[in-house]
């Protein structure tokens, strides 16, 4: 797998909704985001600051 760049969680949570998923909710600091028919939810930490390679590629998984 190629590096993966450092983004913003807006960025993240912008090409999420290009690919079908919605915001269902957001939970403290966590924006919950499902597709279609809410099989498997995805949490985007959002701070100000970039994510971690490491949930990058948890989110991507």
């Amino acid at each position: 797998m190629p590096k993966l760049p450092r983004v913003k969680p807006k960025q993240v949570i912008k090409v999420l909704k290009k690919a079908g998923f919605y915001i269902d909710h957001i939970s403290g600091s966590h924006y919950i985001l499902y597709k279609d028919n809410r099989s498997h939810p995805i949490s985007i930490p959002y701070h100000n600051k970039d994510l971690k390679i490491g949930t990058l590629k948890n989110i991507l998984k």
